[in-house]
């Protein structure tokens, strides 16, 4: 969309990827601008149906375990049991109090399928807070 407005406005810039210059006509001011090599930016499209499953899916969530000893090994351990592999897990701090924390997590398949499913509804019941975010075609 920065690609697109740019294109129209000439006062306007965009940080972009090279096939968005191209498609848009746009001259390239600066490439390869990122500080880390191994970057990588994640897009999220937002909608009111949830997908269906693909095939090839990956399912995010976020959620907060009461600050004890052994909180997120006894959260965690539904995923191993059912064989539900996780691809990505980082923790923000919460805004609710010091110490706390919501981590987002990544994993592999569709919250329609079977071992997905019963992992989540027994994370559910042993997280003090999940929100799934939902499922999606990973990439390739």
């Amino acid at each position: 969309e920065a690609a697109r407005m740019a294109a129209e406005d000439p006062t306007v810039a965009a940080i972009a990827g090279e096939r968005a210059a191209t498609h848009y006509g746009l001259q390239v001011a600066y490439a390869l601008i990122q500080d880390d090599p191994h970057n990588r930016t994640r897009f999220v499209m937002i909608g009111k149906q949830p997908g269906g499953p693909s095939g090839y899916d990956q399912t995010s969530l976020i959620v907060s375990v009461v600050n004890e000893p052994g909180a997120m090994v006894k959260l965690l351990e539904p995923l191993a049991r059912h064989s539900v592999s996780m691809t990505r897990f980082e923790s923000r701090p919460a805004r609710v109090g010091t110490w706390e924390y919501y981590f987002y997590i990544d994993v592999e398949g569709h919250r329609d399928d079977p071992a997905v499913a019963a992992a989540l509804t027994e994370l559910g019941e042993k997280a003090a807070f999940l929100k799934i975010l939902g499922s999606y075609p990973r990439a390739r």
